[in-house]
């Protein structure tokens, strides 16, 4: 049990970031705390996710924590992003905490000269970004405004440590309950390919002006994990 839980949150903790996040449709973002519930395939939950965002038409600011376990091992993660308010990243921090493994680390982005700087505690590694290079959190947040104003990105590279190529298609619509009330929501699906790893990720979400995340479903091994809005 103990394996099978540090393996779930090992490959899960990078692709449930690509399902959190709620944004309007202006350019302004909203002041939110929106609360998730993790749960293992057979409903019965794991712990928590909660993401957090505030920003300025200059300044977004964006956090999401992850609060997880099971007997004798545990996971607790914190993630948190700066970027313009045109989407495009400044910095992006890691720390990590999963059972006895600990890790931190710090993604700066320089529009400039187009490249993105990892720092761990073990040196220092640069990617070429682009000029509006997005970490994970930033993209997220950039897919809920095109999702806001009818449109979907087919495909961008998200920096998550390593660069991720994300390609998203249109799945129609699908019926979820939230807060015991059944209301239609958008299937996307997220295609995630990194230097060593690929899956796919189904993201449901409300058809209210914000796109508001309701359910994301991760197929592993183990089963398929979920990730639901509390409300």
């Amino acid at each position: 049990m103990i394996y099978s839980m540090r393996m779930t949150s090992n490959i899960t903790a990078p692709f449930l970031l690509l399902a959190l996040t709620a944004i309007a449709a202006d350019s302004t973002l909203p002041n939110e705390s929106l609360r998730y519930s993790v749960n293992w395939p057979t409903g019965v939950s794991l712990g928590e996710a909660q993401l957090t965002a505030s920003s300025s038409p200059q300044h977004m600011h964006f956090q999401f924590n992850l609060d997880a376990g099971a007997p004798a091992f545990t996971v607790s993660d914190r993630y948190s992003a700066d970027a313009s308010g045109s989407f495009c990243a400044s910095e992006f921090h890691k720390s990590i905490s999963h059972g006895s493994k600990k890790a931190s680390e710090q993604e700066t982005f320089d529009s400039k000269t187009g490249a993105v700087t990892r720092g761990t505690g073990s040196g220092q590694t640069e990617m070429s970004s682009g000029a509006c290079g997005k970490d994970a959190l930033t993209f997220l947040y950039f897919l809920r405004q095109e999702l806001s104003q009818g449109r979907l990105p087919s495909q961008e590279t998200v920096y998550f440590g390593a660069p991720y190529e994300v390609r998203l298609s249109s799945a129609g619509t699908e019926s979820v309950k939230i807060g015991g009330v059944a209301v239609d929501a958008d299937r996307i699906t997220a295609s995630v390919s990194g230097p060593s790893s690929r899956i796919s990720v189904e993201l449901l979400f409300l058809k209210d002006r914000a796109r508001t995340l309701a359910l994301v479903k991760v197929p592993l091994e183990l089963g398929t994990f979920s990730m639901e809005l509390v409300k």
